[in-house]
């Protein structure tokens, strides 16, 4: 017997299965959202993470009965958007898109500067 899986239904199992770790400590919360999220994708718009942060808010907001607003920080490979999340305000309600570029490389770079 084989399986099969189409393009759409593989990306939608992967979209889905981000919401998982990112929201699982924000749902403990009695009313979380009680407003608006921001996705930041600290890329350019048009890109691979932003197409997909786009497809992942849509999938997720009508679980959550609030949107997600995505919006792109781009700037020092990633650094712009990544910094302005970490400065935010520990409520869950701004969450960050990060990337191998994000998590590893750019914290890498700057410990090999000190």
């Amino acid at each position: 017997m084989t399986f099969s899986l189409n393009r759409r239904a593989f990306a939608t199992g992967m979209l889905m299965s981000l919401a998982v770790p990112l929201l699982a400590p924000a749902l403990a919360q009695e009313n979380y959202p009680t407003g608006p999220v921001k996705l930041v994708v600290p890329f350019g718009a048009g890109g691979l993470n932003d197409t997909t942060a786009r497809l992942w808010a849509d999938k997720v907001s009508p679980h959550l009965g609030q949107p997600i607003i995505v919006e792109n920080r781009p700037g020092g490979g990633g650094l712009i958007g990544t910094v302005e999340v970490a400065n935010a305000k520990p409520d869950g309600y701004t969450l960050l898109l990060g990337s191998s570029t994000t998590q590893v490389i750019v914290p890498l770079a700057a410990e090999t500067k000190r």
